[in-house]
């Protein structure tokens, strides 16, 4: 009996080498991270994109943007560098979807309050109705923390192109006056201003999936 373990002894130590190796592989793949999938234009439902960026396949970005939110103050770019932020587009008249979107943000806000990363924006389709003091007092009623969620207004036309060609978000009534069919999309946006992943604001599951997305790209970036 001894000379059986002592002649397969090294067949066994290599063996248990080998087990080792195989169970850490397969401990570090478990945890390996999660990757969102980075959105072009060519990937997205074609109705939600500008005819002139259809064919855009990589490198795209959330264009320059200069609005103004529910306190008068002019919110670009600026504001959201180095941050990931959720965005969507809405009015605050609207009796439908919105209310509902408007509400699952607010949900949003609560749980990424006291992380500094993180950040909304919302975009008015009808500016014109829109104003700053109708933000203002929309702002107040829906429980927007102004440190963490500015609602915006401004030119129709750059709503429109940065609903259009940048968060590729909304459909075009197809009128010259720039009016938009909005969505009911949330849409997650990286620290390099690309679309990490739409989101339906109205249902539970999906900002509950949101959520999870935001961890996973925190995670990326440490």
């Amino acid at each position: 009996m001894l000379s059986f373990f002592k002649k397969y002894r090294l067949f066994a130590i290599v063996m248990s080498c080998l087990s080792a190796i195989i169970m850490s592989a397969i401990y570090f793949m478990l945890r390996k991270k999660n990757v969102l999938p980075i959105y072009q234009p060519t990937n997205v439902n074609v109705e939600l994109v500008d005819n002139s960026i259809q064919h855009v396949s990589k490198y795209h970005k959330i264009n320059d943007f200069s609005l103004i939110n529910q306190n008068g103050e002019t919110i670009t770019q600026d504001n959201y560098k180095g941050k990931i932020y959720v965005a969507d587009f809405f009015f605050t008249t609207c009796g439908t979807i919105c209310p509902i979107m408007t509400k699952n943000m607010a949900d949003i806000q609560k749980e990424i309050l006291d992380d500094d990363d993180i950040m909304l924006l919302s975009h008015s389709v009808t500016p014109e109705i829109d104003t700053v003091a109708q933000l203002k007092r929309y702002a107040i009623e829906k429980g927007v923390n102004d440190a963490k969620w500015n609602l915006v207004t401004g030119d129709r036309k750059q709503i429109y192109d940065l609903a259009r060609k940048s968060y590729l978000a909304v459909k075009s009534n197809g009128d010259e006056d720039y009016s938009m069919v909005h969505t009911e999309n949330f849409m997650l946006i990286d620290k390099e201003r690309r679309i990490r992943g739409f989101y339906d604001g109205t249902k539970e599951e999906e900002i509950e999936q949101l959520l999870e997305d935001i961890e996973i790209l925190k995670d990326s970036y440490e």
